[in-house]
């Protein structure tokens, strides 16, 4: 799969029966369509898909915010690449557009989730690539018996981290100026 013939955008409603099928390809922790349709009318900017060429979604990452908790931080419910379209970047993008809207859009603190204590893949991407750190280990979590490890993301620290390092800001994107007045109202 070559990467170029594949891309990362914010989902919608229409997306939500792919994204669950790709689900019950993948992973043993399965969600009802509700459950889908709650996140993406909650939380609409932090949900993504992964879709090939032929707008086939081949991945996606579902997550919410935890709005009452202090301070205000999100969560990754789910995660998903098919087994064809992995190693190509998909997960880190999902999950990097995902933190991106978290802090821009909610100001979050930090991201968590959980992963199987077995997930070595996972476990890799959320520690090595992501930085996730493990905040305890959670007996039982899952609906087999497994451990979950709970992991966190801190944002902050990131930031703090390029204020110290002096590192330039983000520019600005420019818009263009509209090509036409806009139509006068009296």
């Amino acid at each position: 799969i070559r990467a170029a013939m594949l891309s990362v955008r914010e989902a919608v409603v229409a997306d939500l029966l792919q994204m669950q099928q790709t689900n019950l390809w993948c992973l043993p922790e399965n969600y009802n369509l509700k459950y889908y349709l709650y996140h993406i009318l909650s939380w609409p900017q932090l949900l993504y898909v992964a879709e090939d060429h032929k707008a086939k979604v081949v991945g996606y990452v579902l997550a919410k915010m935890e709005e009452d908790d202090e301070p205000a931080h999100g969560h990754i419910t789910s995660l998903s690449v098919l087994r064809t379209h992995r190693k190509c970047g998909l997960a880190t993008k999902l999950m990097t557009s995902s933190h991106d809207r978290m802090t821009e859009a909610f100001d979050a603190a930090h991201v968590a989730l959980h992963v199987r204590r077995s997930n070595r893949a996972a476990f890799h991407l959320y520690s090595e690539t992501l930085d996730y750190h493990i905040r305890d280990v959670e007996k039982g979590y899952y609906a087999d018996g497994e451990d979950a490890y709970d992991m966190r993301k801190t944002f902050a620290v990131k930031a703090a981290a390029d204020k110290l390092l002096g590192a330039a800001p983000a520019p600005e994107t420019q818009t263009d100026p509209p090509t036409e007045a806009p139509p006068l109202v009296s």
